[in-house]
């Protein structure tokens, strides 16, 4: 059977994933409303981590703003892009990783962890919790961590109203409606509760949960989808407004869990 690292690998190795975030509107959505809250976590000159970095779109970008970025990619493709994309930016530290084995970094290194990838492709609980387990571990005490994540919900209203909805709700749900969760399904998705809860008994103080591209990849779709420049300019403001509107989140595509690593018992907060 292939491996987790294997089915990701095949997928990335056949996509264009240094343009997705820039070739739709749900796309740059998600790029502007994801880097408007990092942006409110960060103080001047951080030191950040991104884990599961593709082809750096956020790291690159945080590093010419100064920041020292170390940026974890699990995909050699992605790596590649990055490496090249970043090229002369002494300030970004490009290294090859899985998010479930950080150990080439001590703990409470960072000031800021920035996890918008793995979540996508691991399904196995221990697997999950090694990955959230890693991500607070380096990050400083009092620093900032953020977790991407897919609703399952969302993932049924944007692919499957194609004859193909029981096929998807069979992959996606159990007979008694349990969210399933598994390596062949290469995207898993999660209720929003679920997903929470994950950290429940975690050394993390939750902040908030938003939604970052809302109903746009399933209307996108449509023939008669428009949205000019202007008007993009309006809706990305107006979003960040409704992005924490909890009777929305399970229709957005993407969220973040973000959440603050515990002082230590002690310290002065």
């Amino acid at each position: 059977m292939s491996s987790r690292q294997d089915i990701v690998g095949s997928f990335y190795g056949q996509i264009d994933e240094d343009g997705r975030l820039a070739r739709s509107r749900h796309g740059q959505l998600e790029y502007r409303t994801t880097m408007a809250y990092i942006h409110r976590r960060l103080g001047e000159r951080a030191r950040i981590l991104e884990v599961g970095a593709g082809t750096g779109r956020y790291s690159i970008a945080l590093a010419r703003e100064g920041h020292d970025v170390t940026a974890v990619e699990l995909v050699e493709s992605n790596l590649r892009s990055l490496r090249e994309n970043g090229r002369g930016i002494e300030n970004l530290h490009p290294f090859q990783g899985d998010a479930t084995d950080l150990h080439m970094f001590p703990d409470d290194t960072f000031d800021s962890t920035l996890v918008l990838g793995p979540m996508y492709h691991l399904y196995e609980q221990e697997d999950v919790h090694r990955a959230i387990d890693e991500a607070i571990r380096v990050t400083k005490p009092g620093g900032t961590l953020m977790f991407a994540f897919i609703s399952v919900y969302a993932i049924m209203y944007a692919n499957y109203f194609y004859g193909n909805w029981a096929a998807g709700q069979e992959e996606n749900f159990t007979e008694n409606g349990q969210v399933r969760h598994f390596k062949e399904q290469l995207f898993t998705g999660y209720d929003v509760c679920e997903f929470e809860d994950l950290f429940r008994e975690k050394n993390v103080e939750w902040i908030t949960t938003a939604g970052v591209d809302g109903l746009l990849e399933p209307i996108e779709k449509r023939e008669d989808f428009s949205v000019s420049d202007d008007d993009f300019e309006k809706l990305c403001s107006w979003y960040m407004g409704i992005a924490e509107k909890r009777e929305l989140l399970g229709s957005t595509n993407h969220l973040l869990y973000i959440c603050r690593k515990r002082e230590r018992e002690g310290a002065q907060a």
